[in-house]
């Protein structure tokens, strides 16, 4: 399959300008394309993703990306999608959300390929050198307002009484149409890509090429990601899933894929993974036939992890996952089960609790937090409910040493299947 055909099946057309014209080009040559990113937070999310590896299937299909950080585009906000206006950043802020945002543009991106290497640029480099007078004349003049009322992202907002759009939004468009003018003139970029909110953007951007440069242009959207439930994707319990292993953790990462819905799965490694057609052909027929044994899950939690946090990360976060199924920690790393730390309750007591005898078992028990009484601890235990280090205790009068600290420094207690807590010492 050429690339276009391969976006194609992996369900990731939601529209094209001109979709003849820009196959042939694609099939027959190298096409310089762009994608913008504004640096709303110090790091991407999920969202971000299937944007990000789309440039990256062209740039392995021997085409150029560009990835754009928008430092300028990012200092107003973009209304597409939005109900309510985004509070603007200052230049400070921006400037540090561009710096935590490039290395994870770069992470996806190859940019000392010989024959096609990707352009990392920010569109704050030719936007702010331009003075307000001479954009409204020179781009300005080129947009109706009868159009950029026309534009959905626009429309919904002034139909919103109560929130409408101010000005700086409402400009917004022109801005982005002013990147794709810039990347074409100087760049040669003909294609610009996005979710399927930014067709009103894009669009503006190749009407604009097309006054100023009479050259044609094409537009490609990719579709928004929804979730089978109807839950956000992207979104946990604890919060939105970020591409920095700061924000979330690679285990939490990790658990995010593996987790996902069963309707979802087959979905999901079409867009997110660079997995064949054949391999993900033989995932669904396995996730048909049995959706418990969950290998399309696994696939795909290993694929996209592996893909952002490299292999060595992605096998300590699944070897988090099987301790935190009752697996045996023989052999497991500090790095590995500090994972663990950050992913369960976490209690500190001193350290001479463990010297010398050590402390009871069920002191410990209660005193962790994991048991609410003595009395309900020693059932627990006699119950063979209580794991110390995923190994079942069942000796009532044992007491716990600083033998069985790990690394020095914690036990795991586990009550049950699923009821964890590390005791750290201090």
């Amino acid at each position: 399959m050429n690339i276009f055909e391969e976006l194609g099946w992996r369900g990731l057309i939601a529209d094209c300008t001109d979709t003849e014209e820009l196959s042939r080009r694609l099939a027959t040559g190298s096409v310089t394309l762009y994608c913008g990113f504004d640096p709303t937070a110090d790091s991407l999310h999920v969202g971000s993703l299937v944007p990000l590896i789309t440039l990256r299937r062209f740039q392995e299909a021997g085409h150029v990306p560009i990835a754009v950080a928008g430092g300028a585009t990012g200092s107003i906000g973009d209304p597409s999608g939005k109900s309510q206006e985004r509070q603007l950043l200052t230049r400070d802020q921006i400037a540090a959300n561009v710096a935590g945002v490039r290395p994870q543009l770069a992470r996806l991106l190859d940019f000392d390929r010989p024959s096609n290497p990707a352009r990392l640029v920010d569109n704050a480099d030719w936007t702010e050198g331009v003075r307000f007078i001479d954009f409204l004349r020179d781009i300005g003049k080129h947009f109706t307002v009868n159009q950029m009322v026309a534009k959905e992202s626009v429309r919904a907002r002034m139909e919103d009484r109560e929130v409408g759009i101010s000005y700086t939004e409402f400009s917004y468009m022109l801005l982005q149409a002013f990147d794709f003018y810039v990347l074409n003139r100087d760049q040669g970029c003909d294609l610009q890509i996005g979710g399927s909110d930014q067709w009103g953007n894009i669009t503006a951007g190749i009407e604009l090429i097309r006054k100023k440069l009479s050259k044609p242009s094409f537009g490609l959207t990719l579709p928004l990601i929804t979730k089978a439930d109807g839950t956000k994707f992207g979104k946990t319990e604890s919060g939105t899933v970020w591409l920095d292993r700061r924000r979330t953790s690679v285990y939490r990462f990790y658990q995010f894929w593996v987790n996902s819905d069963d309707r979802d799965v087959i979905r999901y490694l079409k867009y997110f993974t660079f997995l064949t057609r054949t391999e993900i052909e033989e995932l669904e027929a396995q996730h048909t036939a049995n959706p418990g044994g969950r290998v399309a899950h696994r696939a795909l939690a290993r694929a996209v992890t592996t893909l952002l946090h490299g292999e060595a990360a992605t096998l300590e976060a699944i070897r988090a996952s099987e301790i935190l199924f009752g697996g045996g920690l023989e052999g497991i790393s500090e790095s590995t089960f500090n994972e663990i730390v950050g992913e369960v309750p976490t209690k500190s007591l001193s350290k001479a609790r463990f010297e010398g005898e050590g402390i009871p078992v069920i002191e410990l028990a209660v005193e962790s937090g994991l048991s609410p009484s003595k009395g309900q601890a020693r059932k627990d235990l006699e119950g063979g409910g209580l794991s110390l280090n995923n190994t079942r205790l069942s000796d009532l009068a044992q007491k716990i040493t600083t033998a069985e600290l790990l690394f020095g420094q914690h036990v795991l207690l586990r009550k049950g299947k699923r009821n964890y807590v590390v005791v750290s010492v201090s």
